[in-house]
């Protein structure tokens, strides 16, 4: 279920009302989250991002001499092949990562679109700033810096929806202490949940409301 109607303030850059915008219910008004579909959201992207390069070396990998240390029987120690047995200190490890774990988990399209749209439901007036425009006149992040404190979200992580042809922007942004960016069709639940604040331009707005319907 979602709300009717649905509208946010615009602001600018440097933080004063602009107007309203109208967001569809259908996306950023979602009442009935299943913490489930989240839940399992987040366990993809995590999953999806871990990187299988933990290996350990078999028995076979090891380096050493292929000697028995000591003859079979006579010496009153326990039987012993070789250094490399597993059960020597600094023997091969039995069972151990390889490095070629996959660890890829998948989620459906709906679930995870509304898992999306729930996250994004509970960012409207906790969290979502619609700025006009996100087009910048140079790259400076001292200016960038002063923008993040007239929007009021100065020293929170602040998620950006960016234009990928926005150049100036991501440059200004990218040494900013707390600061992501995201392009508007590759939001992550895990990104909405994590950030403090959503900072999106109105017109990417429109696209992501587009994509999620």
């Amino acid at each position: 279920m979602a709300d009717k109607k649905l509208s946010v303030a615009v602001v600018n850059l440097s933080g004063e009302s602009v107007g309203k915008i109208d967001l569809n219910p259908e996306v950023f008004g979602v009442k009935d989250v299943t913490p489930q579909v989240v839940k399992d959201a987040v366990t993809v992207y995590l999953a999806n991002r871990r990187q299988a390069t933990a290996k350990t070396k078999k028995r076979h990998e090891i380096h050493g001499t292929n000697r028995k240390p000591w003859r079979q029987k006579g010496t009153g120690r326990a039987r012993s092949g070789d250094c490399k047995s597993p059960i020597w200190v600094g023997g091969g490890t039995v069972f151990g990562p390889d490095g070629t774990q996959n660890y890829k988990l998948s989620q459906n399209k709906k679930a995870h679109n509304l898992a999306l749209r729930s996250v994004l439901s509970e960012k409207v007036g906790n969290g979502l700033i619609v700025v006009d425009s996100l087009d910048i006149e140079a790259v400076s992040t001292k200016n960038f810096a002063n923008t993040l404190k007239a929007l009021g979200v100065e020293g929170k992580k602040n998620l950006i929806v960016v234009d990928g042809g926005n150049e100036k922007l991501i440059l200004s942004a990218r040494g900013v202490e707390n600061v992501g960016l995201v392009e508007c069709d590759n939001i992550a639940v895990y990104d909405v949940l994590h950030f403090d604040n959503l900072i999106v331009a109105k017109d990417d707005v429109k696209k992501i409301e587009e994509a999620l319907q």
